[in-house]
């Protein structure tokens, strides 16, 4: 398979929208998902200008476009709207760059879109529902929606790993309410808040007498949750003494209260949360083998907001929309802070972002929250992850393949079609890697 086919169809492949313009802002190509999106056929708008096409919320104000033009630099991940065949109004997420010839040139500008349609139902109707308050569209957080309303309907013992902030709690909250104990308690306790010495007693309750003020009966967490579901969260932290006391819970379904001379039973659904990988645990003998293999009947992993940069522009939106309940005007985030914000590594995930953003909205109860409004010990950790790939580059390499694809390996009708001199063409071609057909189209014409 050569690589001229390969480029294309993986062009034509991916879940956004691609389209290029010429310096008159006139549609010069169309992906398929462009197509599937607006329901055009790619023959209807190649020509067209694209303001006639997308009518979108910003065409007569802050075109992502000509912002990336007037501004020499990408607008990236911005969520605006946009109007179908059909009419009808479709929220995406669009990046746009400057299309640069190797003369440095401006000969057209790129633009992806990404449809948030399903977004919009999955983090706003429909997590009121299925999962509330968590919000997200991105492959990693999709595999935790499709798994989530499966765990919860069975009765078994779940895992849930993650690091601090991405929403271990939350992700438990949605497994109870979508079981069939949501009308009994979900019962939370944080093993590593509380001492061991009394994480016993919180756990399993204790009995008058059975130690130094111990006054009164006193019924446990487990107790409590009777009937619904337990939240272990920081499993992790666990006591090796008090890991074998959990090891019966699980076993026997029994409680022993301290003091008490017999076990009492209990009905419980258990969720144990680690920001800890128990396995490696388990390997260094600080967590018990027989604990984990009963905690760990299903596994649940929350990726971390680094690894779901998708996310963000979604979550900010939402943030921002709590703060305006709160009584603030805020429009949004300006193009330098979203790309500030894509640009971190959130060791503190979702929270640090939530953190961020409240943080802003204090210095800028209105308006647009601009770099000036964010943490000074935040602004100063950012730092751009150089790992991520050139998406101006990359795009412009497939732009490249796919027109020689659709003119046969001409290398003078792609180089028409993308309004560059053939000899740029093949500068540009060899600058990216590509490698270019023998045939210059000298003598053989476009093939159809």
């Amino acid at each position: 398979m050569n690589e001229t086919f390969v480029a294309d169809a993986v062009l034509d492949c991916v879940a956004d929208g691609v389209f290029t313009v010429d310096s008159d802002f006139r549609i010069t190509y169309f992906n398929k998902a462009a197509e599937e999106i607006l329901g055009y056929d790619r023959q209807q708008v190649i020509g067209r200008p694209c303001r006639e096409v997308f009518r979108s919320s910003i065409c007569d104000n802050g075109c992502g476009l000509k912002r990336a033009i007037e501004n020499d630099h990408p607008v990236m991940m911005r969520a605006i709207y946009i109007t179908n065949a059909s009419g009808d109004r479709l929220p995406v997420c669009i990046s746009a760059g400057v299309v640069r010839d190797d003369n440095g040139e401006m000969v057209g500008a790129v633009e992806t879109f990404r449809d948030l349609t399903q977004l919009e139902m999955v983090g706003h109707d429909a997590t009121q529902t299925v999962l509330p308050n968590i919000i997200g569209r991105s492959p990693a957080m999709s595999r935790v929606f499709d798994l989530v309303p499966i765990v919860a309907e069975s009765d078994s013992t779940v895992l849930i790993e993650g690091e601090s902030g991405t929403g271990k709690e939350l992700v438990a909250r949605a497994v109870h309410e979508l079981s069939s104990r949501r009308d009994r308690p979900l019962v939370v306790v944080n093993c590593g808040s509380i001492p061991d010495t009394l994480l016993e007693s919180e756990l399993f309750g204790h009995k008058a007498g059975s130690f130094t003020d111990a006054r009164h009966d006193k019924p446990g967490r487990f107790v409590l949750a009777d009937g619904g579901t337990i939240l272990l969260d920081e499993i992790g932290d666990v006591s090796p003494a008090l890991q074998v006391r959990l090891l019966r819970v699980l076993q026997e379904r029994v409680v022993e209260p301290l003091g008490g001379t017999r076990p009492e039973p209990v009905d419980v659904r258990v969720i144990a949360a680690t920001n800890k990988n128990v396995s490696q645990l388990v390997e260094l003998g600080k967590f018990r083998k027989d604990l984990y293999y009963r905690i760990n009947v299903v596994k649940v992993s929350i990726p971390p907001l680094r690894d779901r940069c998708d996310d963000i522009p979604l979550l900010v939106d939402h943030f921002i929309q709590k703060s305006n309940n709160n009584g603030r005007e805020i429009e949004g985030v300006s193009p330098e802070v979203m790309e500030i914000l894509l640009a971190h590594n959130y060791p503190g995930n979702v929270r640090e972002l939530q953190n961020i953003l409240e943080h802003a909205a204090v210095l800028c109860p209105e308006g647009v929250i601009k770099p000036e409004h964010l943490p000074d010990e935040f602004l100063g950790s950012v730092h751009t992850n150089a790992d991520r790939p050139d998406m101006m580059e990359s795009l412009q390499r497939s732009l490249i393949v796919s027109a020689l694809q659709r003119n046969g390996g001409n290398r003078r009708a792609a180089a028409k079609e993308l309004s560059v001199h053939p000899t740029t063409l093949w500068r540009r071609a060899r600058r990216l890697g590509v490698e270019m057909p023998e045939n210059d189209g000298r003598s053989n014409p476009r093939r159809h």
